[in-house]
């Protein structure tokens, strides 16, 4: 079992940064692939970004693809979705999820935190 738990969403206007953590608690991370999804109201939640394991290997949504990134932290059993160029249609709760295989569907996860709203203002 692990909890997470994500921060640091917010209100920024295009073309910001926004940087997301997503700090686990149970069982350590570093057992979990992690990605990061995000949702918009009346739309299914859409993969964003995921890590491998041990951070060597990432995998992109061609709509987020060279301009955010998404790291781990082990040690600290967290991950990060470092957000840039921010855009209008950014606009969504994020959320981190946990599970077993990389993967870019949200039925491949196992555990999800709450959500973060980040709101990007044109």
């Amino acid at each position: 079992q692990v909890h997470l738990v994500e921060s640091g969403g917010g209100l920024v206007q295009a073309g910001g940064s926004l940087r997301l953590s997503c700090a686990a608690s149970g069982r350590t991370v570093s057992a979990y692939v992690m990605g990061w999804f995000r949702q918009v109201p009346g739309k299914e939640r859409e993969f964003v970004a995921v890590v491998s394991w041990d951070g060597s290997s990432t995998h992109y949504a061609d709509a987020v693809k060279g301009r955010f990134t998404i790291s781990r932290d082990n040690a600290k059993n967290t991950v990060y979705l470092q957000m840039n160029s921010l855009k209008s249609e950014d606009t969504a709760v994020y959320y981190c999820a946990a599970g077993s295989r990389v993967r870019v569907s949200a039925t491949g996860y196992d555990y999800w935190g709450q959500g973060t709203q980040v709101t990007v203002s044109s």
